[in-house]
């Protein structure tokens, strides 16, 4: 979360953990598919979630068709407004996957220019139309978050919303094994195990389930399923095992941690502080790493990383005492996420393509733009055959490892798609009932030859 800046997790999720863990030799994967979700509130301190229950409810999103509109709301007739989703994508509105309406939400108030806001970018989360005894039974719990940080009762005025950073689809690479059926094998000791013997991975840490774009209420995978499901395994594959606590191995490994934290106590005075270090970035990975990126930026962006974990490596502190020093404390948690971002970074940068929360506008694949009949299956079988290509190349799990250089090296791991094999994402596309019934077709050629087979 403090990857970002700003982001709508807790203050205190500073990845370190799981930065250890992976400088410790420990696989990181898929670093660089980060969901940033559609409705948020901004705060000076962090970013409050909007959840998505608004939206499944019925609410609205729009912007004023006159930019800057500064009527009330309420007053802004219905044909000049703008239900971007709605008339963008007819079949799904307002109800379109969370990478997509963050898109769309970004694109609306930077390209087109309609924030609700000249100065802060935003468009409106509109409940009003629905009743205040459904609002307050339904939602009454996150309404209540917006008027306490925002003085605005959401129930009779439109919330200002905008995405924001919210959650990583990539973790601690951990294994499984697989069942006959293709699930998992109750009581395995390798289920949610990292490739570090005995090291487990168990929630929103692990890269095991979400893929490249999390769907809303999964995070219930994380938090309940994963420690349920494995803890059988983990308490099998402890069995016999000596307490490493005594271990040569561990005493070193204290000792070393003890020795790192002093030193960062001893550095002397500089010019430079962690917590604008931090900002700073905050700022970078913001910029370039969220909703849409570029090959030019990310190169940029790699290098600015570099640099600024040079500086932090003689930042100074302003409290070097050893009693509850927070300062020491934050600096230890920005040092920790420099490995994280430079693997997320370069991640990004290779995989050339859209997938999920990871767009970059230079390898979309657009719709079709023939308007024949002929033309247009022509092109949809083109289409196929591209996606088809694009799916051999990188329908895989990015896999980082901690280089001795400090630089990430990244190999590639394919994905097991034997229970459900990938098809088309077409939201919103142009000809995509055209490509769906190409894709269709063979789809059904190939199940005919496999059972002839």
């Amino acid at each position: 979360g403090l990857l970002y800046g700003r982001s709508t997790m807790s203050m205190i999720c500073t990845g370190s953990a799981v930065s250890r863990a992976y400088k410790a030799g420990g696989k990181y994967a898929n670093a660089e598919f980060i969901q940033v979700h559609p409705t948020a509130v901004p705060g000076a301190d962090k970013l409050r979630l909007m959840s998505e229950s608004a939206r499944g409810e019925g609410g609205r999103v729009w912007v004023p068709r006159k930019p800057q509109d500064a009527r009330d709301p309420k007053d802004i007739p219905v044909d000049e407004r703008y239900y971007f989703l709605e008339e963008r994508y007819p079949e799904y509105g307002n109800l379109v996957p969370r990478d997509i309406a963050t898109r769309e939400i970004f694109d609306i108030c930077t390209t087109d220019g309609l924030s609700v806001e000249k100065d802060r970018l935003c468009v409106y989360l509109d409940l009003t139309h629905i009743p205040r005894e459904t609002l307050d039974r339904k939602l009454g719990g996150i309404l209540e978050i917006y008027e306490k940080f925002q003085g605005v009762d959401p129930r009779v005025a439109p919330m200002k919303i905008f995405p924001a950073v919210h959650y990583s689809m990539g973790g601690l690479w951990v294994d499984y094994e697989k069942s006959e059926t293709g699930g998992l094998v109750e009581g395995s000791p390798r289920n949610q195990q990292t490739n570090i013997h005995g090291l487990y991975a168990i929630g929103e840490c692990d890269y095991q389930y979400h893929g490249a774009n999390r769907l809303g209420a999964n995070s219930l995978l994380s938090c309940i399923f994963s420690g349920l499901f494995c803890a059988s395994g983990v308490i099998s594959g402890s069995k016999g095992k000596a307490p490493l606590e005594t271990s040569r191995e561990f005493v070193a490994a204290v000792k070393r941690q003890e020795d790192y934290h002093q030193s960062i106590l001893s550095r002397p005075a500089g010019e430079s502080n962690p917590y604008d270090i931090h900002q700073q970035l905050g700022n970078i990975m913001t910029r370039t790493a969220t909703v849409v990126r570029r090959n030019d930026q990310l190169v940029q962006a790699y290098d600015d990383v570099c640099q600024l974990e040079n500086v932090w490596q003689n930042c100074s502190l302003s409290d070097t005492g050893n009693w509850t020093n927070q300062n020491v404390v934050f600096t230890k948690a920005v040092g920790d996420m420099f490995p994280i971002a430079k693997l997320l970074l370069k991640g990004a940068l290779l995989r050339d393509e859209c997938r999920g929360a990871h767009y970059k506008p230079d390898f979309a694949m657009p719709g079709i733009a023939a308007t024949e009949p002929e033309e247009q299956r022509a092109e949809a079988e083109r289409w196929c055959d591209r996606f088809e290509a694009n799916t051999r190349k990188w329908l895989k799990s990015t896999i980082g490892v901690h280089g001795d250089d400090g630089h990430p090296v990244i190999t590639y791991e394919d994905v097991d798609t034997t229970l459900i094999p990938p098809r088309p994402r077409l939201y919103g596309l142009v000809g995509g009932e055209v490509i769906e019934q190409v894709w269709k077709e063979r789809t059904e050629k190939v199940t005919e030859a496999a059972s002839v087979g």
